[in-house]
């Protein structure tokens, strides 16, 4: 059957997520030499402009984020980020950009699944403690201990005592970390409604992003309101001058993502860290060494 060329395989929006999976993968492949090429290309709009300019200042802030691991290791620091919004809100995609370029080992996502029997009957911040990161490390919580104040408090599992203890508790407890010399920064990502509608359609329509959807997700679509609520109660109790809130405007991801990378730069002085020049040193060679051959039925098949 010979395809229309007017019919597009994919609606407009659907093309759109799709171009946005592609620029994710473009980011990873990015050097000084290929993002030199890529904003010397001529005839580019000014759409377009907008987002090379994404891409060239995503490269820059990933560079920073590299000396900022770098001066944490060096000094011994211990960093948490708490990322907090609304389902869809962005704050994955900001955790991927931050890490793209970071050495695991010095960054690290905790993402905690919903709580165990046991972990349920210990004290609530008990299993978030154990995430906490030692001298030289960054901790980044896509979502955290909030999750009592959000959604377990929307979805009713945990009662309003549970709540107002956790409200009388945290001020205090995240004083304790900071006392112990652990950088705390709190992100909450914005989103509007009509707008978290539009990506919980994108998502039920992209097969590649099917798996980010949950049947929690469209409960909390309907509760949109008490979301709200929990939220600015959220802020009422928890936005302290040891620990303040810092809102992302996540309408427009390139952006919110720009945003947060840069703010969180801020937050923490920090300078270069000096390093040893590196010296490739000469391959040993030996005169009985042979390499023996592969059989070719180990190799993978050259399908591509």
């Amino acid at each position: 059957m010979t395809q229309n060329p007017q019919d597009k395989p994919y609606p407009a929006d659907i093309e759109a997520e799709i171009a946005e999976t592609i620029d994710e993968e473009l980011e990873l492949e990015l050097d000084d030499d290929r993002l030199r090429r890529l904003l010397e290309q001529p005839g580019t709009d000014a759409g377009g402009m907008d987002r090379l300019r994404y891409f060239s200042e995503l490269f820059r802030l990933q560079c920073e984020l590299v000396r900022l691991q770098d001066w944490v290791v060096h000094e011994g620091l211990k960093l948490v980020v708490v990322f907090e919004g609304r389902d869809a809100a962005g704050k994955g995609g900001v955790i991927k950009r931050i890490t793209q370029r970071l050495n695991p080992r010095t960054c690290r996502v905790a993402a905690l699944p919903a709580p165990s029997e046991r972990e349920r009957s210990q004290w609530y911040f008990q299993r978030y403690v154990a995430h906490l990161p030692a001298a030289g490390e960054i901790v980044l919580f896509d979502r955290s201990w909030y999750n009592r104040a959000g959604v377990e408090r929307v979805m009713g599992f945990c009662t309003e005592a549970d709540v107002e203890e956790f409200f009388r508790t945290v001020p205090e407890f995240e004083r304790m970390l900071i006392r112990s010399g652990i950088v705390l920064v709190k992100y909450w990502f914005s989103i509007t409604d009509s707008e978290q509608q539009d990506r919980f359609r994108m998502r039920i329509k992209d097969p590649t992003k099917q798996w980010k959807f949950s049947p929690m997700d469209l409960e909390s679509r309907r509760r949109w309101e008490q979301y709200t609520k929990a939220k600015e109660a959220m802020f009422a109790r928890t936005h302290t001058a040891d620990a303040p809130w810092w809102v992302v405007d996540a309408v427009d991801k390139k952006r919110a993502r720009l945003n947060c990378i840069h703010h969180l730069l801020g937050r923490i002085p920090y300078a270069e860290v000096q390093r040893p020049e590196v010296t490739m040193p000469p391959r040993v060679r030996n005169p009985d060494y042979h390499r023996g051959p592969i059989p070719p039925e180990m190799f993978v098949p050259a399908v591509y």
